[in-house]
């Protein structure tokens, strides 16, 4: 007779002739089997024999099938702990069915034992042990998986912490406030500064498409793209072009994302503004009024031939503009109404004493209530604010 899949079955009886019969026909239907005569040899050849399956007579003289089970139970291994057991009774009715399974019996056959009975329930319980394995390896892969996600996310994470930069470049006569957070471990935000060569700071944002590790690669991209940009030229709208042209070049129109920049004289004031499918600049006046420059050209990487668009603006005393992502609209998932670019403006008072002190009110504005507490999307943004 072919041994038939699933592993070995473990017999415990005082009763050797129960035994032997139960052994001869189990072995005989094609199952491996050993035997015990007494709970304490049961337990021990769990140990040694690792059996799939354990039928247990419930009386038994010193250790009852009760107490085998109760230690069984409370093995610190898994696979001992969680054996499938069938128990063996004499005893007929429902008292007897809730003793055996209070016992921690997986089911149970009354004796005297019905062989297809018994045959069947062995079956089910060995397809349900390999059930069982078979989760748990799926669970142990997960787990595998998981664990290496989370270490390409703080390897991702590192790296796009080393490109956004930690503090605020020297701007006589200017202050400068950043924020960043990402939905995750990492995001699709990014920012940053550079000196142009004719003494202007090109302060640019970009938001890439999507979340994680792949938007994190393409704000690294995004960084190279604006500084070879900015090397190359010396005005905000053919760094805006140059910028999409080696972006698309690189992705076709399968991936994009939004952009500004702001090309900013300190001395004088005077900004020359592009964006590329992004939230409006916000200009706030020391007098009171509210200001929004729209993107004019669509997002990057979206159009071969896109059309950039330069507006001018002049930022007297306590004058600011800010560059930011439509993460600090606030919510879309049911806890806080999304703000319009006009809403969102008129949350801020631009008689503010200090770049950091509207930063503190966008953020107020746009954070997630403690009920809530989860991002629905990456906030960044970056205050500019001349001094008196």
């Amino acid at each position: 007779m072919q041994k038939k899949p699933g592993g070995k079955i473990l017999v415990v009886d005082d009763d050797a002739t129960s035994r032997k019969i139960l052994v001869r026909t189990l072995s005989a239907a094609g199952y491996d089997c050993c035997e015990a005569d007494n709970g304490l040899e049961g337990l021990n050849l769990v140990r040694s024999e690792q059996p799939s399956l354990l039928l247990l007579d419930f009386d038994m003289p010193g250790l009852d099938g009760a107490e085998v089970l109760k230690r069984l139970r409370a093995n610190n291994d898994p696979a001992v702990a969680q054996m499938p057991a069938i128990m063996l009774t004499g005893h007929g009715g429902e008292e007897s069915e809730v003793l055996c399974l209070k016992a921690g019996a997986d089911d149970f056959v009354t004796k005297p034992i019905n062989i297809a009975v018994l045959h069947a329930r062995i079956e089910t319980q060995l397809r349900l042990r390999f059930m069982r394995e078979q989760l748990q390896q799926q669970n142990d892969e997960l787990e595998a998986w998981r664990q290496n996600l989370e270490r390409d996310l703080a390897a991702a994470r590192l790296t796009q912490q080393s490109l956004i930069p930690q503090k605020p470049p020297r701007l006589p006569g200017w202050q400068v406030a950043t924020y960043y957070r990402p939905v995750i471990q990492v995001g699709g935000d990014i920012y940053g500064w550079l000196r142009m060569t004719d003494e202007r700071t090109l302060f640019w944002i970009a938001d890439a498409t999507g979340h994680g590790a792949s938007a994190a690669l393409l704000t690294t991209l995004a960084k190279l793209l604006f500084h070879h940009g900015s090397v190359e030229h010396n005005e905000p709208v053919a760094i805006m072009q140059a910028v999409n042209n080696d972006f698309r070049s690189i992705f076709g129109a399968r991936s994009f994302m939004t952009a500004m920049c702001v090309a900013l004289d300190p001395k004088t004031g005077r900004a020359s503004v592009v964006g590329a499918g992004h939230p409006p600049l916000l200009v706030l006046r020391h007098g009171g009024s509210r200001e929004l420059i729209s993107s004019c050209a669509p997002p990057l990487g979206l159009a071969e031939r896109s059309q950039f668009v330069r507006s001018i603006v002049n930022l007297g005393p306590r004058d600011a503009f800010i560059l930011y992502t439509d993460g600090l609209y606030g919510g879309t998932n049911g806890d806080k109404q999304r703000l319009s670019p006009a809403q969102f403006a008129e949350t801020l008072d631009p008689s503010a004493p200090s770049a950091d002190a509207l930063l503190t009110q966008m953020l107020k504005t746009a954070a997630p209530s403690e009920k809530n507490g989860l991002l629905p999307d990456d906030m960044t943004a970056v205050v500019i604010r001349r001094k008196k």
